[in-house]
């Protein structure tokens, strides 16, 4: 993103166009961004490779290199919240959510990320995990998606597909469906296969893996890499669902380069949580565990705390977005939260709200895209590049050091400046 300045008008550039005092310019204009936002289920803040972890996550850690990296993207300390505040762009609370929560959710007047997003033509699809409201009445149909794939419940058992209790959670638009296979290949198929549909407006997929909170069982082909590198048998299964987790996410980048639109997407990845410290019990999921004590599990070093604590450790994870042709590789240090994503998303998506939506989160995207400024006189002879997240006070004069931004600002100038009277 940038912004132009001459004499006393400035004009902000964004990713989905221009906009000025006078209007929208309609040269030009890029295309409103497919968006994938993908969230893991208790990935600790050092349990992906960038953060130096012996966990292999090769697929996510090219991808950082590609992306906006936040050092300090927070959420809340468990699942449910935190999805409620994706979905909402308001704390948790506002719902009586400070915890896993069962049965009605949402008021009847909520305005979800994903009906907002459908409202403004999007097509919308959820795969994995739901846990803002339970069947048959409170599903994800019920706000939003056009299609849903994956579970209700919290956390299930990846084969079976039961939650805890042993019930059924396993559904396609809602309806319960058997299914045969890992969850986490599952859920990333499904992705894939939406991905790879014919799609005549922009989707947003929201990718919900069950990985790595507990149960957790992993056939070889992901358990062997770890075979005499780690020694705690359940952190071996935690490090391989990590993995097998990281290849699907690899698999999903794959279908949108295959699909040729990797320029028009937006691919945001964050964790729900904390990762949790351990986990045992002799009954849930049929007994099937009651042997496989989950003694070590995640890994927040070296932030303070675990899942469901509100130290660091517990709300402060790993996250990225990635945007080919719009965003810069770097560093963000800035604060973001989970619920800045819904008035974030929306903006860049067209979507206008016809009544107070009472966000708590902004949108971030000056943040995230490297918000810019160029200031030139009206004959535009000499330019002036400031940053005006870092640089407030505009005391720093970058254009010299950055040549290519100037061009490229100087290029939307021109490409502005055409339509003028």
């Amino acid at each position: 993103m940038g912004m132009i300045a001459t004499g006393s008008a400035a004009m902000y550039l964004s990713a989905c166009g221009w906009s000025s005092e006078h209007g929208e310019s309609n040269r030009k204009k890029r295309k409103r961004p497919n968006i994938i936002f993908i969230i893991a289920d208790d990935l600790g803040w050092a349990d992906i490779g960038y953060h130096g972890s012996e966990i292999q996550t090769p697929n996510l850690d090219r991808l950082a290199k590609q992306s906006v990296r936040f050092e300090r993207h927070y959420v809340m300390p468990t699942c449910t919240p935190t999805r409620v505040g994706l979905m909402t762009g308001r704390y948790p609370s506002r719902y009586g959510v400070v915890s896993p929560a069962y049965g009605k959710i949402f008021d009847d007047d909520t305005v979800t990320l994903a009906g907002a997003l459908q409202s403004c033509g999007y097509k919308t699809s959820i795969t994995g995990k739901w846990h803002m409201g339970s069947p048959p009445d409170f599903t994800p149909c019920k706000y939003g998606f056009d299609s849903s794939y994956g579970y209700f419940h919290g956390q299930i058992d990846p084969y079976t597909h039961h939650y805890k209790t042993g019930v059924r959670s396993w559904h396609r638009n809602d309806m319960y469906l058997e299914e045969e296979g890992h969850a986490t290949d599952l859920i990333t198929n499904e992705a894939i296969r939406v991905i790879e549909s014919d799609h005549d407006k922009p989707f947003f997929l929201y990718v919900a893996y069950s990985v790595p909170h507990y149960p957790l069982d992993e056939p070889e082909k992901w358990t062997g890499a770890y075979r005499g590198k780690i020694k705690n048998q359940s952190r071996l299964w935690y490090a391989a669902s990590v993995t097998h987790m990281d290849a699907g996410i690899g698999d999903i980048v794959k279908a949108v380069d295959r699909k040729g639109i990797r320029e028009d997407t937006l691919i945001v990845f964050v964790s729900d949580n904390g990762g949790q410290k351990n986990w045992y019990d002799k009954k849930q999921y049929k007994g099937r565990y009651a042997e496989k004590p989950h003694t070590v599990l995640g890994n927040n070093h070296p932030l303070r705390g675990w899942k469901g604590e509100v130290y660091e450790g517990g709300v402060r994870v790993p996250a990225l977005a990635n945007w080919e042709s719009v965003l810069e590789p770097r560093i963000l240090s800035a604060s973001v939260h989970i619920v800045d994503w819904m008035p974030t998303l929306c903006k860049l998506a067209g979507y206008s709200p016809q009544t107070d939506l009472r966000w708590d989160g902004r949108d971030i995207w000056p943040l995230v895209s490297g918000q810019r400024k160029l200031v030139t006189d009206k004959r535009q002879k000499s330019f002036e590049l400031y940053d005006v997240i870092t640089d407030p006070y505009e005391e720093h004069d970058l254009a010299r050091r950055c040549p290519e931004r100037v061009n490229k600002l100087r290029r939307l100038l021109t490409e502005v400046s055409a339509d003028d009277r």
